[in-house]
This record gives C-alpha cells, sequence and structure tokens, in this order.
C-alpha cells in the first residue's frame, strides 16, 4: 500500500516538474536583457531586471502607432475572455433549456445538429465567419471579436446533461406555484446551476483567452490588439540590427498565464464539481 502510494506520489512530482519547468524557464529569462537572451539562450539563473523588463512591458508605449502598452492588451484580452465565457454560457443555457424543457418536435434532432458542429473547428469556418463580421461592420471592434464565434455546441451540451439531471418534481412544482417557463428558469434553474456555470465558465475563458487566429483576422487597429498578438508582434521585430525584444516576449508570456491560472484556481472546486454533476 506504501509503495504504491510512493510511486502515485513519484508520477505526480515527476508531472508537476515537467508541467512547471517551463514556466520557470520563461520566467527567468524574461528577466534578463534582449542582447544576453539572443546570443545564450534560455536562461535558467535570475538576471535581476525583473523590474525594469515587467513595468516596460506593461507601460511603455509601442507597436507600430508608438501607442499601445502591454496592459491595454492585457485589457483586450480580459475583455474577450469575460466576453466569450458569459456569452457562451447565456445561449448554452438558453439552448439547452429550450431543449431539455420545451416539447418540440424534433428537439433531439436539433440537438444533435448543434452538437455535430464540434467537428467543425473555427480553421474551417472562419473564412464565412470573417465575412459576415465584415459585412456587418463589426471588423476592428470588440462586438467584431466576440460575438461571431459565441454559439458553444459543448456548452450546450453540458447545460443540456445538467438540466436533464434536475428532478422533474421541481417542474411541478413550479408549475403549482404558478410559475412560468421564464421564472422557472430565473429562481429555479439559474441557482442551482451555480456549479456548472462555473465549470463552463472556465473552460470558455481560457478558450477566450487563449484566441489567436480570429482576433488577428477581424483587429487590425493597435488599440484592439490581445495580448497573444502582442507576443508574436514582439517577435517579429528585425529591423536592421535591431533583435527582438525577447525578455519582454517573455515576460507577456508569464503575464498571459495569470488570469488563466487564477480562475482555475478560484472556480477549482466548483469546476470539479460541475464536471461530475453533468454526468448524473
Amino acid at each position: 500500500m506504501y509503495k504504491t502510494k510512493f510511486w502515485d506520489h513519484l508520477v505526480l512530482m515527476v508531472g508537476v516538474v515537467f508541467m512547471l519547468t517551463p514556466v520557470v524557464v520563461a520566467f527567468m529569462t524574461s528577466t534578463h536583457e534582449a542582447a544576453d537572451i539572443h546570443m545564450k539562450g534560455l536562461m535558467l539563473t535570475w538576471g535581476g531586471h525583473f523590474t525594469d523588463t515587467y513595468e516596460a512591458v506593461l507601460t511603455k508605449k509601442g507597436g507600430f502607432t508608438g501607442q499601445v502598452t502591454g496592459a491595454r492588451m492585457v485589457l483586450n484580452s480580459l475583455i474577450l475572455g469575460l466576453g466569450f465565457a458569459i456569452g457562451k454560457i447565456v445561449l448554452s443555457m438558453l439552448a439547452a433549456y429550450a431543449i431539455v424543457y420545451f416539447r418540440f418536435r424534433f428537439a433531439t434532432l436539433a440537438f444533435w445538429m448543434i452538437f455535430t458542429t464540434l467537428l467543425l473547428p473555427l480553421e474551417v469556418r472562419i473564412v464565412p465567419s470573417y465575412q459576415v463580421a465584415s459585412q456587418l461592420g463589426m471588423l476592428n471592434s470588440y462586438s467584431g471579436l466576440i460575438v461571431p464565434l459565441l454559439a458553444s455546441a459543448t456548452g450546450t451540451f453540458f447545460f443540456r446533461q445538467f438540466f436533464k439531471s434536475v428532478p422533474d418534481e421541481l417542474l411541478e412544482a413550479a408549475r403549482i406555484d404558478g410559475a412560468g417557463p421564464f421564472k422557472f428558469f430565473i429562481d429555479i434553474l439559474l441557482p442551482i446551476s451555480r456549479t456548472m456555470i462555473a465549470a463552463v465558465f472556465i473552460i470558455m475563458f481560457v478558450y477566450g483567452w487563449n484566441q489567436y487566429l480570429w482576433p488577428l483576422l477581424v483587429t487590425t487597429d493597435e488599440t484592439y490588439y490581445t495580448l497573444m498578438r502582442g507576443i508574436k508582434q514582439i517577435l517579429q521585430v528585425w529591423i536592421g540590427s535591431q533583435i527582438p525584444d525577447y525578455n519582454e516576449a517573455f515576460a507577456l508570456a508569464v503575464l498571459a498565464l495569470l488570469p488563466p491560472l487564477l480562475i482555475v484556481v478560484v472556480f477549482q472546486s466548483w469546476f470539479i464539481k460541475g464536471l461530475t454533476e453533468s454526468d448524473k
């Protein structure tokens, strides 16, 4: 028994080291100067430029226009992540509510048609999505970043499974009390769906936060650049003898880890509970 626990913990520790090593290397490298990184490569030692680098990343204006800052890109990524998460949760809950509680013909077929869209990744439908966004005048806007990709088969599936696990007695009791469909949804389903909402929120926030391809297409104005675009832009600077600011790119990469990590830590227990409840 003790040997089994020892090997279990050993495997876990190896996994932790394996996962954390790239993060530690990125952080340590970000504290060195760009020239040293260019000559020596990745660093495992402290460079002594932590304050200078991270202050420059957050406050120094740069880009082609010389006006965008790292703090602005962090804000844009937060807006994108929160918009994705909240919008997808709202639409997914409404779709799942209609499929489960409204008895209409072909409800099951409608669900499976929604579910099959999981077979179509963003790269497959990105051209028509871009065309629609362009025709509606949504380019270079937060609505263009968020709205065209709000439909979520994953969220609809999770909420459908959760709503199907809700006892029918709750619906009957609500009808006896005179609660209509809207009141039943707001006063009963929403409160008992908190764990599932937290689980889906984490998934969708991380998905929106890490978006690169879609913001690359719909934004040409640096005011709307996200953190992922900023990292790539820094690494593309090759002008004469100027080398990319590797230290700032690594610093942005470290900063990009913090909000999703914070979200996961805060909602960890709800996330696990929500996923397990969806299988009941």
